[in-house]
């Protein structure tokens, strides 16, 4: 346990002499980038309002988070028992990924408003085909003898689909999903960036608007904890319970 702390522990060390270094050896000053210091000190005295914010973006991200999970993972299934709609469905989602997910939020947001709704259609977008694509690469590494075998005892699509092809993909279900979540989080922070209100997004867009740059970098910090911990979160589940990969 220890062992596995110690990277991560010698990371964050290394990130705080790095930065607390060049702001004494560059003299750069605090509207530049403040002292860590400074920042957790504008984190404590916000209360529990950038926490709240945070929260409402959690709200946002993990909802549209849940249904591309869904989206993604139901398709995925559905190309693999029925091979011809890979052929017609990708091409359509590889050209909707295709646009940066940036060009899509002045559209969500004539279509759904400022509201909540935009981000999580916003978020479905950017995560569904990141977890199709590695939930289908996952299914199809299945072992086809086994298939051939649960198939001449009778097995149908859905039973051999799961009872061997979810558990065979799970280990990349869960690399898709640690990559969707932190992709999830940034979708909704820039989203609230440029409409809403409210969010942690929105707090850094209005800080910037009043040159608060201490609050930004507060709400930054946060958002970045916050980030950490649900990855880290997904990791620890995919070390612990996924232990055949």
């Amino acid at each position: 346990m220890i062992r596995k702390l110690l990277p991560p522990f010698f990371g964050v060390l290394s990130l705080i002499v790095l930065w607390e270094g060049s702001i004494w050896l560059f003299n750069i000053q605090p509207f530049v980038l403040p002292s860590l210091h400074s920042i957790v000190l504008a984190i404590i005295s916000s209360g529990s309002s950038l926490w709240v914010s945070m929260g409402w973006t959690l709200v946002e991200a993990l909802s549209g988070f849940a249904i591309g999970l869904l989206a993604g993972l139901l398709l995925a299934m559905l190309m693999t028992i029925f091979r011809p709609l890979e052929a017609i469905l990708m091409p359509l989602a590889v050209a909707i990924n295709s646009v940066p997910t940036v060009a899509w939020i002045p559209l969500a947001l004539i279509w759904f408003g400022m509201g909540a709704m935009s981000k999580i259609v916003l978020v479905v977008l950017a995560v569904s085909f990141v977890i199709l694509v590695n939930s289908l690469h996952g299914l199809k590494q299945a072992d086809l003898q086994m298939i051939n075998l649960m198939r001449s005892f009778g097995a149908s699509r859905l039973t051999i689909m799961r009872k061997l092809q979810l558990p065979a993909a799970l280990p990349n279900i869960v690399s898709g999903l640690r990559v969707g979540l932190v992709r999830s989080i940034i979708v909704a922070i820039v989203a609230e960036m440029l409409g809403a209100y409210q969010g942690i997004g929105w707090t850094i867009f209005q800080s910037t608007q009043q040159v608060d740059l201490l609050t930004v970098w507060a709400a930054v910090v946060v958002s970045s904890l916050v980030s950490i911990a649900l990855y880290g979160l997904l990791a620890w589940i995919d070390t612990t319970f996924i232990w055949w990969k």
